[in-house]
């Protein structure tokens, strides 16, 4: 199978038989796929600056099955994305992760490629990567199977009170606080609606947002340890 001119993202890269590189990368029609680019690290290569992560490309390759070798790649025109804050760069390097913990082979998933393509823009631009992070995780969760039920509480269907207090079960969804369910996520009403809504500008909810959605991308990596929270802890730990 030969791919023209596909719309993608390098999402991780490794040195392979010495002058080569092997390519983790989300595309846009194709979903995540392993691609091999021959003499990619060669010094006199002038691919060598271009796969990197968080750059738009569009790629070719031919083949078919786990890997496939890269035949052309070029910067996309008029799309330039610079993730130069540290904390961009580590919000970027953790989605990357994600993606490749997550995502199975050859999935196309278009619309979770233009939310991917948005977080990094937000990133560039906005000061706090929190809000663009959740709402990222949203989607992947939703684009999964596993989105997450946030306007109405489980079994009874009675719409979520902004002011009222609830507990998320995992695969059941939001229960209130005052019925006989145990356990779960102890979250706000409004902390429910607000990442319904993807309008996350309230930095008084973002917490209890945050502890949801990381106990629902737990379940998902079933223990799995990600690098890129453990170099993020070790950044909070240098500056306090």
């Amino acid at each position: 199978m030969r791919v023209l001119l596909q719309p993608s993202f390098i999402l991780h890269h490794r040195s392979y038989l010495n002058t080569s590189l092997l390519l983790e990368v989300f595309s846009r029609d194709y979903g995540r796929l392993g691609i091999i680019a021959r003499g990619a690290a060669s010094p006199r290569s002038q691919l060598k600056g271009l796969l990197q992560p968080f750059v738009p490309l569009i790629l070719s390759w031919t083949g078919l099955g786990e890997l496939v070798t890269l035949t052309a790649a070029e910067g996309e025109s008029g799309y330039l994305i610079s993730l130069q804050q540290q904390n961009g760069v580590l919000a970027g390097l953790y989605a990357n992760e994600l993606l490749v913990r997550l995502l199975p082979r050859y999935d196309p998933l278009p619309e979770l490629f233009s939310t991917y393509q948005t977080l990094l823009s937000e990133l560039v631009t906005v000061s706090e990567e929190e809000p663009a992070l959740r709402r990222f995780e949203k989607k992947l969760l939703e684009e999964l199977g596993y989105g997450l039920t946030l306007d109405r509480e489980a079994v009874s269907g009675i719409p979520i009170v902004p002011s009222g207090r609830y507990r998320y079960i995992l695969d059941r969804g939001p229960f209130s606080v005052n019925g006989t369910e145990s356990g779960g996520i102890l979250i706000s009403g409004q902390g429910l609606l607000a990442l319904h809504e993807g309008a996350l500008a309230d930095s008084s909810v973002l917490k209890e947002i945050k502890c949801l959605i990381r106990a629902a991308l737990e379940k998902q990596l079933c223990g799995r340890v990600l690098k890129t929270r453990m170099l993020y802890h070790r950044r909070i730990k240098s500056i306090t």
